[in-house]
């Protein structure tokens, strides 16, 4: 039986990851600060713990490993990440963790490295227009990331690129673009674009309003986490390292998927545009190199995946699980 270590395994991708691995028939353990929260994990084994200490990644690595997946991060949605507020602790706390387990598993072993970095790494420079942005894995350098998050992800990128040359250890690296889906984060502060937009259309009254950040003509591309799973998988068991986008290709206003989530619930709502953090002002996922690599790309309608995501926070907000954006556990400063 293969043994697999899925570090970020009570986060919403990992908790998924861990769910499709157990069904293909490995022996899972799971590393995270805390556990799923929103499900039970499907872990064989479980070590909750702080990523950031050596000796918690030494614990962890008590045997050989097959694959290991690195999805841990101090990360969130735009609220959290285009703030500024918190640039200090999310460089510090990713980059700690990507040092513990790169060495851990240089010194344990590991069959297989993956690494989850974002659509964050493009630079700022080519997401300007809405309708036209450039995230062709090439345009990366020269780097002009535009927050702190993409610096440390694009750094981590080259630290684990680094550690497969110097040592002969195989990493995979993907560039994810907005992953969504049930069981993720909604109403802690945390959450990204489509739960929020499914959550501020649930809780609103049938002819209301819901706020939207900036005007809303900013662009996006949103992948379901069965097709993110699926990419992954593909890239890890593939002979090629990466880094490689894993993200749709269908581009949307945020005014459209709000649009789309009423649609959805059966709902007729106005939009208010309000300050907020934009992030770039268009990004969509540039799906040309996976399906020549892999002979795979994402094709799933965005609405398939929202209704979904939306009927899983419909059923949170009507079981009285929105009272007050309630924090979850996560990385202390």
């Amino acid at each position: 039986m293969k043994s697999v270590l899925v570090c970020g395994a009570g986060g919403f991708i990992g908790s998924h990851l861990v769910k499709r691995l157990k069904r293909e028939g490995c022996w899972v353990r799971g590393v995270d600060l805390k556990h799923p929260p929103f499900c039970p994990t499907a872990a064989d084994d479980f070590i909750q713990g702080d990523l950031r200490d050596p000796a918690l990644c030494a614990e962890a690595f008590d045997r050989e490993f097959s694959e290991v997946w690195q999805l841990a991060a101090d990360m969130g949605g735009a609220g959290y990440i285009f703030t500024g507020d918190n640039d200090a602790q999310v460089m510090h706390n990713s980059a700690q963790i990507n040092l513990n387990i790169l060495e851990a598993c240089r010194q344990h072993g590991a069959g297989r490295v993956f690494y989850s970095s974002s659509a964050c790494v493009y630079p700022e420079h080519n997401q300007t227009d809405p309708d036209k942005p450039t995230t062709e894995e090439g345009t990366v350098y020269p780097a002009a990331p535009d927050s702190e998050y993409g610096w440390e992800k694009l750094f981590s990128e080259r630290m684990y690129l680094a550690y497969g040359r110097n040592y002969g250890m195989p990493v995979r690296i993907a560039r994810y673009h907005n992953i969504f889906g049930p069981e993720g984060a909604w109403n802690d502060g945390r959450e990204k674009v489509p739960a929020a937009v499914c959550r501020k259309v649930a809780e609103a009254a049938d002819g209301g309003s819901i706020e939207i950040w900036g005007d809303g003509l900013q662009t996006r591309s949103f992948l379901y986490i069965d097709e993110c799973l699926e990419g992954s998988l593909r890239l890890m068991r593939s002979a090629w390292p990466g880094p490689v986008n894993i993200g749709s290709d269908q581009m949307v206003s945020i005014n459209e998927l709000a649009r789309l989530a009423m649609r959805i619930a059966g709902k007729n709502l106005s939009l208010e545009h309000v300050p907020g953090p934009l992030g770039v002002r268009g990004r969509n996922s540039d799906n040309r190199l996976i399906a020549r690599k892999l002979g795979w790309a994402p094709s799933q309608p965005l609405e398939a995946g929202l209704k979904k995501t939306y009927a899983w926070i419909e059923q949170q907000v009507m079981s009285g699980q929105a009272t007050a954006h309630r924090p979850r556990a996560t990385i202390p400063p």
